[in-house]
């Protein structure tokens, strides 16, 4: 019998130094936020950061929401210069997962000239689900305004329709989340996105799982691949 699981993830809290690729709805976020909870590991998820920038009208989100109304990548300055500067706040500078960046090459390229030798990448976890799940996971998807719980009409409702479970806040469906949005999602992800599985295999750090399974048993697969 292998290290309780609770075992596994607190020998991540020191090392670990992670991206989490996938295509849209695939789960990283969903598994980033739990292992993040239990190694004390810093979740930077670019799409929160964004979102929140857009919410409180700062300069950044003004920039980025056009964007990511249509439903597009964000450009590569914007997403480059604001995760440098968050990788290099106190509590982020030994140990962290990157959930949403990078999306493409130069983003990857960037990221890597940012790290120094003693802090390069230590996994590049790919989650493996197939587009047409991806697309009934996005078209169901829904996200409380207050707390940030993703929930789904169908596999994941909660007990209150429109209601959180965890908070009470208003659950509600992401301006990119609908049909035609996540169709140019999943082609930018497949002409920009995809060719970094390349690019990380090329340098020995990349990890694929399953991610069309039960979310347990991916996140208990997941604190074995980054071990």
């Amino acid at each position: 019998m292998g290290p309780p699981v609770q075992l596994m993830a607190m020998a991540l809290s020191l090392r670990a130094r992670c991206v989490f690729l996938g295509g849209p709805g695939a789960g990283k976020g969903t598994q980033a936020r739990r292992v993040a909870g239990a190694a004390s590991l810093v979740h930077i998820s670019t799409g929160d950061m964004l979102r929140q920038e857009i919410a409180t009208g700062t300069a950044l989100g003004a920039k980025a929401k056009p964007f990511m109304d249509l439903g597009k990548l964000v450009p590569d300055e914007i997403l480059i210069g604001m995760v440098n500067e968050r990788i290099q706040k106190p509590d982020a500078k030994s140990a962290w997962i990157l959930d949403g960046f990078p999306r493409t090459l130069p983003q990857a390229e960037a990221l890597d000239r940012s790290l120094s030798v003693a802090n390069a990448l230590s996994h590049v976890i790919y989650f493996a689900v197939p587009e047409q799940v991806l697309f009934g996971r996005l078209t169901g998807r829904r996200t409380c305004s207050k707390c940030g719980a993703i929930w789904h009409v169908e596999t994941n409702p909660t007990r209150k329709p429109n209601v959180c479970d965890v908070c009470g806040g208003a659950t509600v469906q992401r301006a990119d989340d609908h049909p035609d949005k996540i169709a140019k999602r999943l082609e930018e992800y497949r002409t920009l996105t995809a060719p970094l599985l390349t690019y990380y295999r090329e340098r020995k750090v990349l990890r694929e799982i399953d991610a069309n399974r039960s979310p347990d048993v991916i996140y208990q697969e997941l604190l074995k691949l980054m071990q």
